[in-house]
């Protein structure tokens, strides 16, 4: 599985969610990552889901900021069926980054199942709002 930073897609979320949400993560200091995944492999058919053991990891301390909130993706142990062809937008919500942070790696500990999701040496950028596509 491989994971490229995008431009921002073309997303469709509501206005009124989207306002929310940029007011929280102004508010909190959060970090979201909004993700496409793509299934282009398996034409019988994927499955995927995300662990609540999902975290941003500073690469320059010791700091590891939590999964908070999880929007158009089911949570370990259940399964989300992406049919061949299909894109699932899915989006993740994490407690802040130290303000010093400058790159951080995204790691889903699936307890030794392995195929997680992982997004390593992100840049941070001013907004702490990233999109990836998942291929």
């Amino acid at each position: 599985m491989s994971t490229i930073q995008i431009t921002k897609p073309k997303v469709e979320i509501s206005p009124s969610i989207l306002d929310e949400i940029k007011t929280q993560v102004y508010e909190a200091g959060q970090v979201v990552i909004h993700f496409v995944y793509q299934n282009e492999d398996f034409w019988i058919g994927s499955k995927i889901r995300i662990w609540p053991s999902s975290y941003l990891y500073d690469k320059g301390s010791a700091h590891i900021s939590e999964l908070v909130h999880c929007e158009n993706i089911v949570q370990a142990p259940m399964w989300q069926e992406v049919t061949f062809g299909t894109k699932c937008y899915f989006t993740l919500i994490f407690t802040g980054l130290p303000r010093d942070c400058s790159t951080f790696d995204f790691i889903e500990d699936c307890g030794g199942e392995g195929g997680g999701f992982e997004v390593l040496d992100v840049a941070r950028n001013e907004s702490d709002i990233y999109y990836f596509k998942i291929y």
